[in-house]
């Protein structure tokens, strides 16, 4: 039997975070992988959420978790402007890395990680949504033919923590400099689902705005300045010919995500049974023609923010173990890092931008 992949998860808090909320409870569904160790922004802190996740090994400095030799993959879901450090001493040391989206704040912090991928390791990127099952099935559905040539996209969702208020620990989410804004997260997280379905970009008209541009900090009183949008529209063109409409809204309704794709002959639905973004809601999928189920989750029990992850990591795992490329990359992160980034200068000149269509 194989040994299991020896995680190491950079970021770990016991009462709160990504760390907590998602990968634990996808690794221990998977026996594929261990958790080897954990760190915190103290070895106090490490300790507490290593006796927490039951993690053998705590690490009070992250760096010296990503350059261990008893780790084999690093899981890096700390706040963005933490990203480069841990993912570079990670992969200079070897490791393959697991790094929650966004990669970087921006485009250059994110080609710098790309380009840091050393041979012998593999680097994947936390936009979970494209391992969902319903995800899958619809894309394959619609290369297949199934409606035959896409016409027209039309995607929903929404994005809580940029709504009307927010608390102390999601105050660095309000500021564009931080790189983990509506637009990456909200946003690229549904863009590339959108892109899965139907096609690379390759123009986009848009328009992004701060409808709220002070808000109220609950747990303290406090108002304090947005800098990144709250509200985004999206008109596209893709490289399968289809157009597409995409609108993002900050705050939390009773509304759930939903993808309908409608093409020459028929067309597909895909909607959140709940509330939320696409990467943690679990989906469900109807079309204009009977559709078997989707395939079986690997962790059935989990909802919510695990489910998609165990999903991420479990095709990771057939990745190493086969040779294969099915998981997105650290060149899939720049490549949606550059399509916000057209998105912005769209909406901040008035102006259509063109786009390279994706060779991948």
């Amino acid at each position: 039997m194989t040994a299991p992949i020896r995680v190491g998860i950079v970021g770990a808090n016991p009462d709160r975070g990504w760390g907590r909320d998602a990968h634990l409870d996808a690794l221990r569904s998977l026996p594929e992988f261990a958790l080897a160790a954990v760190s915190a922004r103290s070895q106090a802190n490490a300790e507490a959420a290593a006796a927490a996740f039951g993690a053998p090994r705590a690490f009070g400095d992250s760096l010296a978790l990503a350059r261990d030799p008893d780790i084999d993959l690093v899981a890096v879901t700390v706040k963005v402007p933490e990203h480069r450090a841990v993912v570079l001493a990670a992969l200079a040391a070897g490791k393959h890395v697991y790094c929650e989206w966004p990669l970087g704040c921006d485009l250059e912090e994110s080609e710098e990680m790309a380009a840091a991928v050393r041979l012998g390791s593999r680097a994947m990127i936390g936009l979970q949504a494209l391992s969902a099952p319903v995800i899958l099935q619809a894309a394959k559905l619609i290369a297949d033919g199934a409606i035959g040539r896409p016409r027209v996209l039309r995607t929903y969702g929404t994005a809580a923590a940029w709504g009307e208020e927010t608390q102390s620990q999601a105050i660095y989410l309000q500021d564009k400099r931080n790189g983990a804004t509506l637009e990456t997260i909200g946003g690229g997280h549904t863009l590339a689902p959108v892109e899965a379905l139907v096609g690379a970009y390759v123009e986009v008209d848009a328009r992004n705005s701060i409808l709220r541009k002070s808000i109220r900090v609950q747990d303290t009183g406090e108002m304090v300045e947005r800098t990144c949008a709250d509200h985004m529209f999206v008109l596209g063109l893709h490289d399968s010919g289809c157009v597409s409409t995409f609108e993002m809204v900050g705050g939390t309704t009773g509304r759930p995500v939903y993808f309908e794709v409608t093409g020459e002959t028929g067309w597909i639905r895909i909607t959140g049974t709940v509330p939320g973004t696409c990467q943690i809601a679990r989906l469900a999928l109807e079309a204009s023609f009977p559709v078997e189920p989707p395939a079986e989750p690997v962790a059935p029990h989990l909802v919510g923010p695990p489910a998609n992850v165990a999903e991420a990591y479990a095709a990771f795992a057939r990745d190493l173990r086969d040779g294969t490329r099915t998981v997105p990359d650290f060149n899939d992160a720049v490549r949606l890092t550059r399509l916000l980034d057209a998105i912005d200068r769209a909406s901040a000149t008035g102006q259509r931008q063109l786009l390279q269509a994706s060779t991948r």
